[in-house]
């Protein structure tokens, strides 16, 4: 007895296999997650304004007072700080709009569909420190260059004004979106970590603006001890053309505040893999 063959049909394609959890797909999710939220344009354009504009506000004031002002002021005027001054602000904006990244979804309930969506949960924390670092990067670092050349426009009225080849120039410059980006990376973090809006940013004002003050107020040889290792002094050294002596350099005290920035992301990670959403 012979058996026949049945002729070999088209091959079906298995519908799940364009399915697929990929970072790729989970970065496009949350790209269109962040571009649909109302506070996502208001926080960013708040931060483009203040690190783009506050910067020449000053050296307008300042040169329209310059006949009052001493020769030692005259003298000691900084304008590349005073150019970048608006980072300051900025920091806030782009810290509160981290937090809201995510705590955002917890508040709302859309983390249980996107940690769905990805079960392995981890893409979902990268994803949203890609898309939020890189847009945060790209912004501040143009609003810097702005802030910048604007500044100096003003200050050449004067003549005190630098080229961006002037030293400590380039560096403060970029370092100041540097700075922004990696503040906001951690405030991610720290939403991810409490999972709240106003616990989130509690955090971010304590450790940030409250801790200094309460180490300023304590003895000096004290305060300087302790004072380089505060966050917004390692950090915020890099977005400064003049920094303080008794810190780290600009570079040095940066790679610090990125050990800290990597060890909230981690911790941030391994509370969200083990918690329920």
């Amino acid at each position: 007895m012979s058996i026949t063959a049945a002729p070999a049909g088209p091959m079906v394609r298995n519908p799940r296999a364009d399915e697929r959890v990929t970072l790729v797909r989970v970065i496009r999710s949350e790209w269109t997650k962040l571009w649909t939220l109302r506070s996502t344009r208001w926080s960013l354009l708040l931060a483009f304004v203040a690190q783009a504009g506050l910067g020449p506000l000053v050296a307008a004031i300042q040169m329209s007072r310059w006949s009052s002002l001493s020769l030692q002021d005259r003298l000691t005027i900084n304008p590349i700080d005073h150019s970048l001054g608006g980072w300051h602000l900025a920091q806030l904006a782009i810290a509160i709009l981290g937090v809201m990244t995510i705590t955002g979804e917890y508040q709302t309930g859309m983390i249980r569909a996107s940690l769905m969506a990805a079960p392995k949960r981890l893409p979902v924390l990268w994803a949203k420190l890609l898309v939020f670092c890189s847009v945060t990067l790209v912004l501040m670092l143009a609003a810097a260059f702005i802030g910048f050349l604007a500044g100096q426009a003003i200050f050449a009225q004067h003549h005190v004004n630098v080229a961006l080849s002037a030293p400590h120039a380039l560096r403060t410059v970029i370092g100041a979106a540097l700075y922004t980006t990696a503040t906001g990376a951690v405030c991610v973090a720290l939403g991810t970590a409490v999972r709240r809006t106003a616990g989130g940013i509690s955090l971010f004002v304590g450790v940030f603006y409250v801790l200094p003050f309460m180490v300023a107020i304590l003895p000096s040889s004290l305060a300087n001890s302790i004072h380089p290792y505060l966050p917004n002094y390692a950090g915020g050294g890099l977005a400064q053309a003049l920094i303080d002596p008794n810190s780290f350099s600009a570079w040095g005290g940066f790679a610090l505040f990125g050990g800290y920035t990597v060890a909230l992301i981690a911790l941030a990670a391994v509370l969200l893999r083990r918690r329920d959403a």
